[in-house]
């Protein structure tokens, strides 16, 4: 990468803090460390060290999209702070090309005693905006914000998505180069945060962005690529699809403890990901008929990744027509029956099978499992059984682009289970619709008309 080709560059970065039993220790550390020091002696260490992160190293570039996650204390905050310039590092370097706009941690960057108006002004300043360009985004910020006249009074007075409102308007204002946001979305209300997002999405067209979730579907929805740091270090760099679903699966190990433990499934050969754009069903030899949208399904067994327990398996699923027509052939709107086969290695007092649908960006559209079943009528499974679970339901009409279908193979309650085969890409939708239609998926209408009521 040649030396303006990225938006910033991490080497090397480590953050050490210093941990004191009680106070007194602090004082030790100052004054007798110094004595020890000054007369030849081996320096006695009072404090215990906690090292925040460790060896950092990676590089984002111009224009990327890069989410973080990682478990509290896992080091996001602290990295983030040291990018921003907020923290120092202990040792290590952080370059970045271009202006920084960060909404960190909840109030971070406001006096509680300025009112709105003036922590705007504060703000902004320190982002490195003059008092005149201020003066003349001053209006458009607040009507970001739409705190009324709020704006006016103290922030201590705020509530926690006032703060936020305030804190988001002032960075979208700033004409940054590089966007940090740090899960201060999720306490704003669901008007403001689509506002919010709108603005990110309009941002990623020319900026860089970093965004720090627990939520890995928003980590999928919003990024390309992914950073995994566990314990202060980087546990995983990969695509954002990637990096989620193998953090999924270390926070359900760490959830099971030593009751399952998950091994990861792969694909003997390594599949390529290849842009959904790019992918369409072959429909040279269909009827000339328009169909509106025509979904082809693939198996996707053998290449699909996740984990498993060896307590139970998945073996086969497919998705199959029950509305005559074409087999093979969906447009949406007929009756189909999802069927996912698994068989028990060990006994499964309360099995449960299911599925769910996914788009491109990993967003959960729809699905389901056999729980409502088997609350009514128990169904437990021997070892060496065979079993499946049967879904019959409309199936939606679907936009253009591909969608995988994950099943699941668990034990257990709907709040206490074991998921013993997670596969993230059992089955693959293709989609190439030749009618527009507006959201995640469409519903076919039965009526649509437009009446004069009143001349």
């Amino acid at each position: 990468m040649s030396s303006n080709d990225f938006a910033i560059r991490v080497t090397n970065l480590s953050k050490r803090y210093e941990i004191y039993a009680n106070p007194r220790d602090r004082l030790k550390q100052f004054f007798a460390s110094r004595l020890q020091r000054l007369a030849g002696q081996s320096r006695k260490q009072y404090f215990r060290e906690f090292w925040a992160l460790k060896d950092v190293s990676f590089e984002i570039k111009k224009g990327a999209t890069v989410g973080i996650i990682g478990r509290n204390g896992s080091g996001k905050s602290t990295l983030l702070q040291m990018i921003c310039g907020t923290l120092a590092p202990t040792s290590g370097s952080i370059q970045t090309n271009g202006r920084i706009a960060a909404l960190l941690e909840l109030g971070s960057g406001f006096n509680p005693e300025f009112t709105g108006r003036e922590n705007v002004y504060m703000n902004a300043s320190v982002l490195g905006l003059s008092n005149e360009e201020i003066d003349a985004r001053f209006d458009d910020i607040a009507a970001f914000a739409d705190i009324g006249q709020f704006i006016e009074q103290p922030v201590k007075t705020y509530s926690s998505g006032m703060y936020v409102r305030l804190a988001f308007a002032v960075v979208a204002h700033v004409d940054a180069d590089i966007l940090v946001v740090d899960e201060a979305l999720s306490v704003g209300d669901a008007v403001f945060t689509q506002k919010c997002m709108r603005f990110i999405r309009r941002f990623q067209e020319n900026g860089s962005l970093i965004f720090v979730s627990h939520d890995t579907a928003s980590v999928q929805n919003l990024c390309k690529s992914g950073i995994w740091l566990k314990n202060g270090k980087i546990e995983q760099i990969g695509t954002a699809k990637s990096v989620s679903e193998a953090y999924l699966q270390y926070t359900l190990q760490e959830i099971y403890g030593d009751e399952s433990k998950l091994s990861s499934i792969a694909p003997d050969t390594i599949i390529n990901e290849v842009d959904v754009e790019e992918i369409r069903p072959d429909l040279d030899n269909l009827p000339a008929i328009d169909y509106g949208a025509v979904a082809s399904v693939s198996d996707n067994i053998d290449t699909a990744t996740g984990w498993k327990t060896g307590n139970a398996e998945i073996v086969t699923m497919v998705l199959t027509q029950l509305s005559p027509g074409q087999e093979g052939i969906y447009k949406g709107g007929e009756r189909v029956r999802m069927t996912v086969r698994a068989i028990a290695h060990e006994p499964l007092s309360n099995p449960i099978l299911g599925f769910v649908v996914r788009d491109r960006l990993g967003q959960d559209l729809f699905g389901e499992n056999t729980l409502p079943f088997t609350n009514r009528v128990p169904t437990p499974i021997g070892a060496g059984v065979t079993f499946e679970g049967v879904f019959d339901f409309i199936l939606p009409m679907l936009p253009n682009g591909q969608y995988a279908v994950m099943a699941s193979v668990a034990n257990g309650t709907l709040y206490e289970n074991v998921q013993h085969h997670w596969m993230h890409d059992a089955l693959i939708i293709n989609v190439s619709s030749s009618k527009v239609r507006y959201g995640l998926v469409g519903i076919p209408f039965e009526m649509v008309t437009i009446e004069v009521i009143r001349e």
